[in-house]
């Protein structure tokens, strides 16, 4: 037990080592877009969060997995784990990734079938996944307590 937990923590390392130099490949991306420095961060952000955070959450993926995850971190971990989700962050999340794995693509680290996989699969389930938060969150104001 104790080997596999050492092993995924190396797993996880080299992951996120290699992560690094994709996350900087989209950074200068995003600057070729003529993108503002706090829209780039935004998307940095978020993508480290999926790629480094949800990907080895539970198991060492690597990036190029992280096409076929989405719809269970959109629909699920995302809402549960980050306390600051909301509506507005699913749907900026979502982008996010998308144009992370669009540059992944571009650089050809990812399949273009790949990423029209998960661009598909955002886009025809973003109601299920705001539906998702809400049920979660509950979205009845007349609830309210207080």
């Amino acid at each position: 037990m104790a080997d596999d937990y050492k092993k995924y923590e190396e797993d996880v390392k080299k992951i996120t080592k290699k992560n690094e130099r994709y996350l900087k490949a989209f950074e200068n991306w995003l600057v070729d877009k003529n993108l503002s420095e706090k829209t780039i961060r935004n998307h940095v952000e978020n993508a480290d969060l999926y790629i480094n955070n949800y990907l080895t959450y539970y198991d060492a993926n690597k990036m190029e997995e992280g096409t076929s995850m989405v719809y269970s971190f959109l629909d699920d971990w995302f809402i549960r784990k980050c306390l600051w989700s909301s509506v507005a962050s699913i749907k900026a999340t979502a982008a996010s990734i998308k144009k992370f794995y669009q540059c992944m693509c571009e650089l050809g680290f990812v399949k273009k079938d790949d990423y029209d996989m998960l661009c598909h699969v955002i886009k025809e389930n973003m109601d299920v996944f705001i539906d998702s938060y809400e049920e979660f969150y509950g979205d009845d104001e007349d609830d309210f307590w207080f």
